[in-house]
């Protein structure tokens, strides 16, 4: 919740340097997926981590009484994980008799804050309180410490929140999927979901939205409220370039669904056509691998690139700190946050309906198509939460040498039990905006490229990639062309 009287109180992190702080948002954190993201963090936080560093995990969920659940929860997994820790863990501490399990806890905080996508107005004053302002956890925690505090920045926000859409199965298409392409591309790649129409945003009066323009449900609660949500952020994702911190990371959760016919430019926020949720995701991919490419650069610009920074805010409001788009300044250089793109592979999830017999037998699915050799079916939400774990724990060096923004990175486990993360082949793009022939590749085992391919895929061509550079051109104009109306349109 946003304090009435922004006075700060000091938190905990504050006795520490910044190099010894990781600040991660995470949407959607109250279950699935997003749970297993801020679980996962915890665990590699204190395997990888100083034993003086901190962790301010920052999940939202879409009501405080989820928020106040997902930090009794997250607490309750740090103190266990604490108390219960790795031979590294002790060994790091001077051993069994020096090692307190109350020190480690008290080095993980969670603050939690409500935040729904498809609610503009209350998305950007969540991201004006981040950023100029204090912050508290709900109420009802009984001698809660977070109460006033300031976040300073922002180290990595993983955009996990997601909305389906889905109403259940053509079992007729299943069953043909099954006996014409086998078990694992039926549950790997299913084309028999059927979808509700999309809800309109606009018939819902809580949110005071006008009749027109049209917005839809799952694109806004996908893709168009996190895109306007980063460039609220911008100011706790930029670095100044003398800074030792590394730039903010924005890490987009997207599908291994995300295919190249479920996606239609003139139609982006997908109102006319089924698979919104499909739609929305391979939006998020045009948007994230072709942010750096020559064309997008324009529009991607007041986003991701370097600016300046001045002190003397822009409008009124509780920012101290305003990001201008221009390189011609005395003021303070800044180096803009970088973008990567990930995807869970395949999870169980109550994302999707299934009655509870069916959810067991599609868990035991997963299985199966684990054991036959499949790389994406991870089946629970911590595994599934590899990839952009690793992504926020990784060093700079070692994204910047992978080019890691250009690549879609999946969370991958293996029969031996292992997970891992493996880079995706996307439609249009290939593995890393190149025109690569898989059956050059002498990787073995599951990294091969190979390995987890869509049956009937091919080689992308060097005409395909320069037109997902138009597609991605076209995709971040109409992008920035809705957040500006819908900032207008709301007097944001």
């Amino acid at each position: 919740m946003v304090s009435a009287v922004p006075v700060a109180r000091p938190a905990p992190w504050e006795k520490v340097p910044d190099y010894d702080q990781l600040f991660v948002l995470i949407t959607g954190a109250n279950s699935g997926i997003g749970l297993g993201i801020a679980q996962r963090l915890i665990d590699e936080f204190l395997a990888t981590r100083s034993l003086t560093s901190h962790l301010i995990l920052l999940p939202t969920t879409r009501s405080a009484h989820k928020s106040l659940e997902t930090i009794r929860v997250l607490r309750a997994y740090a103190t266990a994980a604490a108390q219960k820790p790795a031979p590294v863990l002790r060994s790091r501490a001077g051993g069994a008799a020096a090692y307190r399990w109350q020190d480690t806890v008290a080095r993980i905080h969670v603050l939690s804050l409500p935040l729904d996508l498809c609610d503009l107005k209350g998305l950007y004053a969540f991201a004006d309180a981040l950023c100029g302002s204090t912050v508290s956890n709900p109420e009802g925690l009984p001698d809660e410490y977070l109460t006033n505090v300031r976040v300073p920045r922002l180290d990595s926000v993983v955009y996990n929140a997601a909305y389906g859409g889905w109403e259940g199965v053509n079992w007729g298409g299943a069953i043909k999927s099954f006996f014409t392409k086998g078990l694992l591309e039926t549950a790997t790649y299913p084309d028999f979901k059927t979808a509700l129409p999309t809800c309109i945003l606009n018939e819902r009066s809580s949110y005071g939205y006008p009749e027109k323009p049209l917005l839809g449900e799952v694109f806004t609660a996908c893709t168009f409220g996190h895109y306007c949500l980063t460039h609220k952020l911008r100011p706790l994702l930029t670095r100044p370039r003398s800074s030792v911190l590394p730039p903010g990371r924005i890490i987009w959760s997207s599908s291994v669904e995300a295919h190249r016919n479920t996606f239609d430019v003139d139609d982006i926020q997908c109102l006319t056509h089924p698979a919104a949720y499909e739609s929305a995701k391979r939006l998020t991919d045009i948007l994230c691998l072709t942010s750096t490419l020559p064309h997008v650069r324009p529009y991607a610009r007041s986003l991701l690139h370097d600016a300046t920074a001045c002190t003397t805010p822009s409008r009124p409001g509780p920012k101290s700190t305003d990001v201008k788009d221009t390189t011609k300044s005395e003021d303070t250089a800044l180096v803009g946050p970088r973008m990567y793109l990930s995807h869970p592979g395949i999870v169980a999830s109550t994302l999707f309906p299934l009655p509870a017999f069916l959810f067991w037998l599609y868990q035991f699915a997963l299985v199966l198509c684990r054991w036959a050799g499949s790389p994406w079916h991870t089946s629970t939400g911590y595994r599934g939460a590899y990839a952009p774990v690793w992504l926020t724990m990784q060093e700079q060096s070692i994204l910047d040498e992978l080019a890691a923004e250009r690549i879609k990175w999946g969370s991958a486990y293996d029969r031996a039990g292992d997970s891992f993360v493996k880079p995706t082949e996307v439609e249009d793009w290939g593995w890393q905006g190149e025109v690569e022939d898989p059956e050059e590749d002498d990787t073995t085992g599951s990294l091969n490229k190979k390995c987890g391919r869509r049956y009937g895929a091919r080689t992308v061509t060097r005409e395909q990639l320069l037109g997902m550079e138009e597609l991605g051109a076209k995709c971040w104009r109409e992008m920035e062309r809705m957040r500006t109306q819908w900032e207008e349109i709301l007097e944001l």
